[in-house]
């Protein structure tokens, strides 16, 4: 019997905002233009660094440093090929010249070039000037990023070929982001459309389906980019793959609402009235599949490294409003275009799953047993990865940068800047600590008044601009030039040192540089892996719990989707391959909260099934029914991440989106295949544990045990009145 909704809430809601479909439409196209105007004027922020916690001590560092000091953290190392000392010298006055250009250190900042340089220490000397190449460290101000790297490619370029110079460091990197990264999410954005409307006509039964389906899902898309000028600026992260994913994710719930259209139809005449139906319908589904997906991005909030929260915020948003669209825009549109699915129809090119559903639900027991033999060795290899946690290997050996860095590698080894800040005034603390810093092996050079002007020379004796460099009034600034690489195990012990040590010989000072930054974003971003993953699958735990009313099943559920993460991210650890922290900190969440849909969606219909059927004819018939939704949605999922990590040269992104791609084949594996066998054989449990679940196992047993006590009752009845 029909559940008669007639006069409840909901449909009085939804009567409502049926009840003028061409007004509607009327205010979300207003609202589809304004964020599309408004879409273009979200800044993008490419600098992982400036998504550190303000109250990380490399952040603190450079706000203290750009209040006291003109010149910032080197962050673009120059080498070019073939230069006498004196074209070294007019190079570097060139580099100086460039506008957004605060300072550039050369040979000649630590070595009197007057005197022959043999007389020089060595190793000094070759960290900057070595077989004919000088090497720059370049300052370039962060508001000038774009035009100072390309005009320092222009400037060098007028007299060197592009062979015989080489550019790398975190401004080039952030250049080279900010130029490519739109052009190819551009380029993953239309083939993910091209093949969303090809899974579409394949699973619909309209011709005219898909193009409504993806033109609500383009709203949507366009609400969630214009609304992000509230953020004031968004990650590349979040710019690169917060469209891509709100159309996977969302995209379930359009075509969900038009199949219960086309069945409300049926024994509807009146379209309004069977489209009011069909939303009451479908309401608790699509709300409950949403809301799991809200809390997994959402959880991403809870980072302290800002990419997360970034990140989480535009993308619940983004799937918030995918939803307002589907139950206020869609309903509208399809009472406006009803006639047009009803001429395009066609049949349907979707195979029947029946013989796969009865297939799996024969092999169910030995996939869920390979499922649960999976889960410790999947755990402590997740757990067990190699990881890069700043921007140094964003850019692989394959691109124009990563080639550049090796070549400058080759020539010079690797190298980074620290900026040490210590307080002014005491010039024999200040001679103890170069000392000191410099027994460090990989400390190549120390620029600072006591090391470069000599701790004997009155400051009054310096003109004002070099005394600037050095001394702020409250602070003096110390540049030490090291033979290390950005990251790394022995770059954080490095770190750790240098801190420690600058802590031995005064009260307060403050370190920074690419490494320092490295280091903070790594003891951030660990010290979040665990809250977040905690909060993210305890609050979808609890969702699935008010939603299904049972103790049993979010556990299972969860359980399958964990699994499913813990198997994505252990094939990284045995490939012997390293991974970007930020993307196996992300990829947990997302995961979880974008495929878990999955598993609620085939779950709902096995225990609608099991009221009429066993058990085993449940599941099959579940997976029958299921099986078009789940893999059309995994489908696109999978895609999409896989174009993302194919077309994209920043290697964060890239492997986020191969990460997202074999994560959701992990994930349909799971619980397509495995997930069936654990409702299967916890079918006792989960009836027991389930509120309101009438199984029918138990039905029949119900009427079976009435029919005996009737006829146990009726046999004494028959044997008391023989005795009379």
């Amino acid at each position: 019997m029909k559940r008669n909704t007639s006069g409840s809430p909901l449909h009085r809601f939804y009567a409502a905002v049926t009840a003028a479909p061409k007004c509607v439409l009327a205010v979300f196209l207003l609202l589809t233009v304004v964020c599309a105007v408004l879409g273009g004027m979200v800044a993008v922020n490419y600098d992982i660094n400036d998504y550190l916690p303000s109250d990380s001590p490399s952040t603190v560092a450079l706000d203290v440093m750009e209040e006291e000091f003109d010149g910032g953290i080197p962050n673009v190392r120059v080498m070019i090929q073939h230069v006498s000392i004196p074209e070294a010298l007019s190079y570097k006055q060139q580099l100086r010249d460039i506008e957004g250009v605060t300072e550039v250190t050369w040979l000649d900042d630590s070595v009197e070039l007057t005197a022959p340089l043999e007389t020089a220490d060595q190793e000094t000397v070759e960290s900057y000037y070595k077989n004919g190449a000088a090497l720059y460290s370049v300052t370039l101000e962060e508001e000038h990023i774009l035009d100072g790297v390309e005009a320092i490619r222009n400037t060098i370029g007028k007299t060197k070929s592009k062979e015989e110079f080489a550019l790398t460091g975190s401004a080039v990197s952030t250049a080279a982001a900010t130029t490519n990264t739109v052009a190819e999410v551009a380029k993953v954005a239309a083939f993910a459309v091209a093949f969303v409307f090809l899974v579409l006509i394949l699973t619909t039964n309209a011709w005219a389906e898909p193009v409504i389906v993806l033109l609500g899902l383009g709203v949507a898309i366009l609400l969630n980019r214009g609304t992000n000028l509230i953020f004031g600026e968004i990650s590349f992260v979040s710019n690169a793959a917060g469209a891509i994913l709100q159309l996977a994710v969302s995209l379930d719930y359009s075509v969900f609402l038009l199949h219960r259209f086309e069945e409300s139809r049926e024994h509807i005449p009146d379209v309004r009235e069977a489209m009011v139906d069909a939303l009451c319908k479908s309401t608790s589904s699509i709300l409950s599949s949403g809301l799991t997906t809200v809390i997994g991005f959402a959880a991403l909030c809870l980072m302290r490294f800002r990419i997360g929260p970034d990140l989480g915020m535009v993308l619940a948003k983004g799937v918030a409003l995918s939803l307002l669209c589907v139950f206020v825009m869609m309903p509208n549109l399809i009472l406006c275009v009803y006639k047009l699915l009803d001429k395009t129809r066609h049949r349907s090119f979707v195979p029947d799953f029946g013989k796969a559903g009865k297939v799996i639900s024969r092999l169910m027991i030995p996939f869920a047993c390979v499922q649960i033999l999976l889960i410790a060795p999947c755990y402590l290899a997740s757990n067990a990865n190699s990881y890069y946690y700043g921007a140094s290997h964003i850019f692989g050996e394959n691109t124009d940068i990563g080639a550049d860095t090796a070549l400058i590698e080759d020539t010079f080894g690797k190298s980074d800047t620290y900026v040490l800040l210590v307080p002014e005034g005491n010039k024999e603390m200040e001679l103890a600590l170069s000392a000191e810093l410099r027994k460090f092996p990989e400390v190549t050079d120390i620029i600072s008044y006591v090391d470069t002007v000599g701790a004997e020379i009155p400051e009054a004796y310096l003109d004002e601009a070099t005394l600037s460099k050095l001394y702020s009034g409250h602070y003096s600034r110390m540049v030490i030039q090291l033979d290390t690489d950005y990251e790394g195990e022995s770059t954080f012990a490095l770190v750790e040192n240098i801190r420690s040590t600058a802590q031995r010989f005064c009260d307060e000072y403050h370190l920074a540089g690419n490494g320092v930054s490295s280091y903070d974003l790594m003891d951030t971003v660990t010290a979040d892996m665990v809250k977040v993953n905690l909060i993210a699958v305890g609050a979808v735990f609890l969702v699935l719990l008010l939603t299904m009313k049972s103790l049993t099943l979010p556990l299972i559920l969860v359980l399958s989707i964990e699994t499913a993460i813990w198997l994505n991210l252990s094939i990284p650890y045995f490939a012997g391959q390293t991974i970007f922290y930020i993307a196996y900190l992300i990829i947990s969440s997302v995961q979880l909260g974008a495929t878990v849909d999955y598993a609620i969606l085939l779950t709902d219909r096995y225990l609608e099934n099991r009221r009429t059927m066993h058990k085993r004819q449940a599941i099959s018939s579940a997976l029958a029914s299921c099986m078009v939704s789940i893999l059309t949605s995994g489908s696109v999922m999978t895609v999409v991440g896989f174009l993302l990590g194919k077309f994209s040269t920043h290697g964060l992104l890239a492997q986020l989106g191969m990460l997202l791609g074999r994560g959701t084949l992990c994930s349909l594996a799971l619980v397509t295949l495995a997930l069936p066998g654990l409702l299967y054989v916890f079918d006792g449990l989960i009836r027991v544990t389930t509120k309101g679940a009438d199984f029918y196992e138990e039905s029949i047993q119900k009427r079976h045990f009435r029919r005996r006590r009737h006829s146990a009752d009726s046999q004494l009845g028959y044997a008391g009145s023989g005795s009379k």
